[in-house]
């Protein structure tokens, strides 16, 4: 069963899995907490406390939000640091997630600290015109579970996972619940103009994510360049992932976050026996 956090605007889910500094990561848009389930035990084994969030209209998190933009889940990352009263944290957000885990960062920078930023949808890569052309019909309508499954299966144009089928038919189960495609689609549709805004803000550490067959983007390699060149951080190119490395590439993945992490908090440890 999830944890709960309640807040004003709703419930939110999360696993809690491990014992150690705190590692809170985050699904993109219509995925589930469970994206992360290769991951985790890697980095639980590691010795991090790793915490998976459902996002809004998600998983097992309620659909009663009035806010699906990278602002309201940003906060709701800040809600559930605080909650969990073990920080600060690595957050990890995965595409649009991304989004909200800048903000996070931004506004709060005490509870943040590192960023990896997987895939990360931090600014709007296409007009808003465009994003509602796409996702508006491509969410509504009677063929929209098929047409979600259509766009998820390009995520993997060399390394499919081998519960696919399963994940598949766990998520349009919960996609099929009252409200959760409209929630996705509002959420799809929102602007990434509250990330891209709070770039400048970011000073923590930061780790950029991306696989060099990532359908989401035209060039992977140079969104991901300006997105860690613009928050001076790091860049990991994982060879043959799609859009959800932490999914086909769990064992990279982990093992890129895990160096990640250990510099992180070595720096930190020392920082503070400095002081």
């Amino acid at each position: 069963m999830a944890h709960r956090l309640e807040l004003p605007g709703g419930t939110l889910a999360y696993d809690d899995t491990g014992i150690g500094p705190l590692a809170v990561c985050v699904p993109g848009m219509g995925d589930l907490r469970s994206t992360y389930r290769f991951s985790t035990p890697l980095l639980a084994a590691a010795g991090y406390r790793v915490v998976t969030l459902d996002v809004r209209g998600m998983g097992e998190t309620t659909v009663s939000w009035d806010d699906y933009s990278v602002e309201a889940i940003g906060s709701d990352i800040i809600a559930l640091v605080e909650a969990l009263g073990s920080g600060p944290a690595h957050l990890v957000g995965n595409s649009m997630a991304a989004g909200a885990a800048v903000v996070a960062a931004a506004r709060r920078p005490e509870l943040v600290r590192s960023l990896t930023l997987t895939a990360p949808f931090v600014r709007d890569v296409m007009p808003a015109w465009a994003a509602a052309a796409i996702f508006g019909p491509l969410l509504s309508g009677p063929w929209r579970a098929a047409m979600w499954d259509w766009y998820v299966r390009k995520a993997f144009p060399t390394r499919v996972p081998p519960d696919a089928a399963d994940e598949t038919l766990r998520r349009n189960r919960n996609l099929a619940e009252p409200g959760r495609f409209a929630a996705f689609r509002r959420m799809a549709m929102a602007s990434k103009r509250a990330s891209a805004g709070r770039l400048a803000d970011v000073g923590c550490p930061v780790l950029v994510v991306m696989g060099t067959h990532d359908p989401d983007f035209p060039d992977p390699a140079k969104e991901a360049r300006y997105v860690a060149d613009t928050l001076r951080g790091k860049l990991l190119m994982i060879e043959g992932a799609g859009h959800y490395p932490q999914t086909d590439s769990p064992d990279v993945f982990a093992a890129g976050l895990l160096e990640f992490f250990d510099s992180v908090d070595t720096r930190r440890s020392a920082a503070v026996h400095a002081s």
